[in-house]
């Protein structure tokens, strides 16, 4: 049934209740049922309205849980609706840049319908064969952070020694392919037998380990990489990158993309093995994928190309209604996610080939 401008409907919202200090459990977001709006871009406004199609549940969304002004994005207001990377509907507009029947990504709130304002992180999507909730993964801010930090702040070179941690999540998966394409020897680590099976037989990792097995991490990184690690893309933090530090390389770049491992404790772990950087002469450089919005043309236009190709695949978990999102992002930071974590909020018109290169593994 489809919308008609005007009309009022039902629009159902996942509210953030209060900020939290410890690990998120999916009790600190609600269902809110009760809520109607109408199907309306008030005029004036510059603002248009979309109908919510796929919703991303990303780690970083834990920084905006706590009562903390100093990161690069704003806390969420407890009370309102939980905001996060989408793939939507335009379907009335009162900005000139956006018509009805586009297909924007970008921020966006989770709930059915939303109204949006702000643009500066919003792009149109020209629906292709491409499945549209690849925009908020391979093609939107996992994919993109992966081709940047990679690229950009990794500097590879022919025949690297390339270690991913968090390798089978929505960011590692693409950084492990794209530095295989590069020619360089790559290994991942995860945290079940599952996983690791997936990073060498389907994403075609060199080796991988499972992280939860190996007592000495130091050792394990020494068994994988018996000449040391030129590159190090760090998604985990804590003892992890403790481990790493001892088996880098000299004139070693590691790529801070993130710290799950510290997300969620109130007194993170020291790291004791910064001299390292030093005698080995390492740079390591935190970056956001914000720094690189020029980079987007070519982004999109290289990795599209290498997936049409056959040369990258992309691995979705995909959780169907908006009530399921908040155990879904829960989910995140204990590992039961397997690929990009996606959430269904209204599953849009059947496309070609959209439903047959949906990759919840097996």
């Amino acid at each position: 049934m489809g919308e008609t401008v005007g009309q009022i409907v039902e629009n159902k919202q996942i509210i953030f209740k209060g900020y939290i200090e410890r690990i998120p459990n999916e009790t600190d977001m609600e269902l809110k049922l009760e809520n109607t709006i109408k199907l309306e871009a008030p005029k004036g406004s510059g603002a248009f309205l979309v109908k919510n199609l796929y919703l991303s549940c990303d780690p970083y969304m834990r920084g905006r849980m706590r009562d903390f002004h100093g990161s690069y994005l704003p806390p969420f207001v407890p009370g309102s609706v939980v905001e996060g990377f989408g793939v939507s509907k335009v379907l009335d507009s009162d900005n000139p840049n956006f018509k009805p029947g586009d297909i924007v990504s970008g921020f966006t709130g989770w709930e059915e319908y939303s109204l949006i304002h702000e643009t500066a992180q919003l792009r149109k999507v020209q629906p292709d064969d491409m499945p549209l909730s690849y925009y908020i993964g391979l093609l939107g801010m996992p994919g993109f952070t992966a081709y940047v930090g990679f690229y950009e702040v990794c500097a590879p070179k022919k025949n690297d020694y390339v270690f991913v941690s968090a390798a089978s999540g929505a960011v590692g998966q693409l950084v492990g392919q794209l530095a295989k394409l590069y020619g360089c020897y790559v290994v991942g680590s995860a945290g079940s037998s599952q996983k690791v099976d997936l990073l060498k037989n389907k994403l075609g990792f060199d080796d991988a380990f499972n992280y939860k097995e190996e007592p000495d991490l130091d050792a394990a990184l020494k068994r994988y990489f018996p000449e040391g690690i030129d590159i190090y893309f760090e998604n985990v933090g804590g003892a992890m990158l403790d481990a790493v530090l001892l088996n880098m390389r000299n004139h070693g770049r590691i790529a801070v993309c993130g710290m799950v491992s510290q997300h969620s404790v109130s007194d993170p772990q020291g790291i004791r093995n910064l001299f390292n950087i030093i005698a080995k002469r390492v740079r390591m450089q935190g970056f956001l994928q914000s720094d690189y919005l020029h980079l987007i043309p070519r982004f999109v236009e290289d990795v599209t190309s290498l997936y049409k190709q056959g040369k990258i695949t992309y691995l979705e978990d995909m959780n169907e209604g908006l009530e399921s999102g908040p155990s879904a992002f829960a989910g995140l930071f204990s590992g039961k996610n397997i690929g990009k974590q996606v959430e269904v909020s209204n599953r849009p018109a059947r496309r070609p080939k959209e439903d047959i290169r949906r990759s919840r593994a097996k």
